[in-house]
């Protein structure tokens, strides 16, 4: 009896040692799959669990996501001058027959890339040692929008000759003349291309996001 009861003990002192080496086995296997996210152990993993990455990176694919953020717009100048606008007379004196409005203006010149133009021939995917790369060549950045903020663009001086009414329509042409010069003041400080650098940003970081290991974007 004694010789059975030990035996009996025995096995269940067994029983018990596996099962606690199974619990510390699989807890180990979580924490090794939980982990491993990098180089050999991620592919061991993946090997262990049986799963695959997959990615639609087919160009068209591609194309769609990024014609997705459509007109693109990525730099916003904020830009202020100071226009005279006048008519004068070729015999009188603008004492008599001139009318002179000097404006203070603040506007605005928006640029980016119209990305809807982008087409199929403009990227190229390749793959070699298991790394995905890509490369996009966006369309040529454009200034969208260049406008005279009226809220916000005062006049600041007005005279007019003595023999000569107050010209309606001085002002408005002389906030259409800031409006060209506010476009050429954002041509000159480089606004095309900070547009262009902020898109290449851009596309890059949604690139990066679809999977790719290496982005070029020019």
């Amino acid at each position: 009896m004694t010789t059975q009861h030990s035996s009996s003990r025995s096995w269940v002192g067994l029983l018990l040692c596996l099962t606690l080496a199974l619990l510390l086995g699989a807890a180990a296997l979580v924490l090794f799959l939980r982990h491993a996210t990098t180089g050999a152990m991620a592919r061991i993993a993946d090997r262990i669990t049986g799963r695959t990455t997959a990615f639609d990176t087919s160009v068209p694919a591609i194309v769609q996501r990024i014609q997705r953020l459509n007109r693109l717009e990525t730099v916003v100048y904020s830009l202020d001058t100071v226009i005279e606008g006048s008519k004068s007379s070729a015999v009188l004196p603008d004492l008599l027959a001139g009318d002179r409005i000097l404006l203070v203006v603040h506007g605005q010149a928006i640029a980016g890339i119209d990305l809807s133009r982008l087409k199929s021939e403009d990227i190229r995917i390749t793959q070699a040692d298991g790394v995905r790369k890509v490369h996009v060549n966006l369309p040529a950045s454009q200034l969208f929008t260049t406008r005279v903020d009226n809220q916000h663009t005062r006049v600041y001086a007005r005279t007019t000759g003595l023999l000569v009414p107050v010209d309606q329509n001085l002002e408005s042409e002389t906030r259409a003349r800031a409006e060209r010069q506010l476009e050429q003041t954002a041509l000159s400080d480089g606004i095309l291309d900070a547009a262009r650098k902020n898109a290449q940003a851009a596309v890059t970081t949604l690139l990066y996001s679809l999977g790719f290991q290496q982005v070029d974007v020019r």
